[in-house]
């Protein structure tokens, strides 16, 4: 590709996302996902790091006097995040969600499943499973 030096990817590091209430965020997140929270002194409020090892959110505060933006649209934009689990986990946070009355919907993409719920400022946040051999579906 003109010449450019080819690099590689080693994992997707965070999404960022505009929250109404950091702290409320921060708990939801780690009550529902056990992700651990990261907030450096160096960067002073926020962002407000939620881990899973190296993978996780940058929670942002949301400017509310901006115009909302239609949670329903499917314009360009950030439709939802997944985190990947094994399928004992997956069973795990099924049960965990059901227990939390988490409202969720379950959807099987043939290769994975999946599960998606909403988290308090109403970003989809999905967790999927692969359900065949890894090596048919994750070619090199």
């Amino acid at each position: 590709m003109n010449g450019a030096e080819e690099f590689e990817i080693r994992f997707l590091d965070h999404v960022a996302i505009r929250v109404t209430d950091i702290e409320v965020s921060a708990k939801w997140y780690e009550d529902v996902l056990g992700l651990k929270k990261y907030q450096l002194k160096e960067w002073g409020a926020f962002p407000v790091f939620m881990l899973a090892n190296k993978t996780g959110i940058a929670l942002f505060p949301a400017n509310e006097t901006d115009e909302p933006i239609d949670q329903k649209s499917k314009n360009v934009g950030i439709d939802h995040f997944a985190f990947n689990v094994t399928n004992e986990n997956f069973e795990k946070a099924k049960r965990k969600y059901t227990a939390m009355n988490l409202e969720f919907t379950i959807q099987d993409h043939h290769y994975f499943i999946s599960m998606y719920t909403k988290d308090p400022d109403g970003h989809t946040v999905e967790l999927t499973t692969i359900v065949v051999d890894e090596k048919s579906f994750y070619k090199p």
